[in-house]
């Protein structure tokens, strides 16, 4: 029995951070940072069921080409990611009354929507970028057990090979997509690559104010990686962990973003609001084209 102080519900019974109840969880949830982003996402919906916020968390649940689909924003980072990825998997899988793991378990399929940076001169700003692959320069799944199993190792020692042993005062972990998502979401408008998570906006993505990297000329040395066809595509906060977690879970995921800024190139788009509309009709279209 998994005690109060472990799942922890709200007095109507929702889950603490999501304020959603069992059974207004879909089977396919798009996943995005910004809490703005997920009204934009609901103005294509049909038939809202639901639609609950608590902080930076803001749920919606409703149909999209006789799809149900659920939409949830988790704020910026791997902590949240931690948060909103545990309750929905409870939300489906773990029976609030009995506060007992369900006998049959459901997969999920979580696809985020984001925006980032690109760290490929030939990747241009305002191009649709899908994650292969996340390199998660976090250590959030260091605490769950089992972690080195789900984990790319090929690639994780290729990668530390590759930023040199006198650098590592991290340890990057890699974990791939689901190949049936990716399969789902690539085409010809897209590219892809290898995402970098980074856990922070500044230093640890190359953007000195006053304070200087310990890893220098990172943007550089992530940009000259290549390993079996693969290369660094783009910057991001929140995809090794979803990656991760779906993976420990058994759930699938697939994150897609928008870039916004080519670090390389050094040129941004600051309004991007309407390529951002343009990534989440063709995610929409390809997720519920069967």
């Amino acid at each position: 029995m998994i005690l109060d102080s472990e799942l922890i519900l709200n007095p109507d019974g929702s889950i603490f951070h999501l304020h959603l109840k069992p059974g207004q969880v879909a089977d396919t949830v798009i996943l995005v940072g910004d809490p703005n982003r997920v009204n934009i996402i609901e103005s294509f919906l049909s038939n809202v069921e639901v639609k609950v916020s608590n902080r930076e968390y803001v749920c919606v649940t409703g149909m999209y080409n006789n799809t149900r689909i659920t939409v949830v924003s988790t704020g910026v980072g791997i902590g949240n990611i931690d948060i909103v990825m545990n309750e929905l998997d409870a939300l489906v899988n773990i029976d609030f009354e009995k506060r007992k793991i369900k006998d049959t378990l459901k997969t999920l399929n979580f696809i985020r929507i984001g925006t980032s940076g690109s760290l490929q001169k030939d990747i241009p700003v305002n191009s649709f970028v899908i994650s292969q692959k996340s390199i998660g320069f976090d250590n959030l799944l260091c605490f769950y057990d089992k972690h080195e199993t789900i984990e790319n190792k090929e690639f994780k020692t290729a990668f530390k090979s590759h930023l040199g042993a006198s650098n590592l005062f991290f340890s990057p972990y890699v974990i791939d997509a689901s190949k049936t998502l990716f399969n789902k979401l690539n085409s010809s408008k897209t590219f892809s690559g290898i995402t970098i998570t980074s856990p922070g906006f500044y230093v640890p993505q190359g953007r000195e104010l006053r304070l200087k990297a310990k890893l220098e000329n990172i943007n550089e040395k992530l940009s000259s990686f290549k390993y079996n066809d693969f290369r660094i595509a783009n910057y991001e906060m929140e995809s090794s962990a979803m990656y991760g977690l779906s993976k420990l879970l058994n759930h699938k995921a697939l994150a897609i973003c928008l870039i916004i800024a080519n670090r390389l190139n050094k040129n941004a788009n600051e309004n991007y609001r309407e390529q951002v509309k343009e990534l989440i009709s063709y995610v929409l279209n390809k997720i519920t084209n069967e």
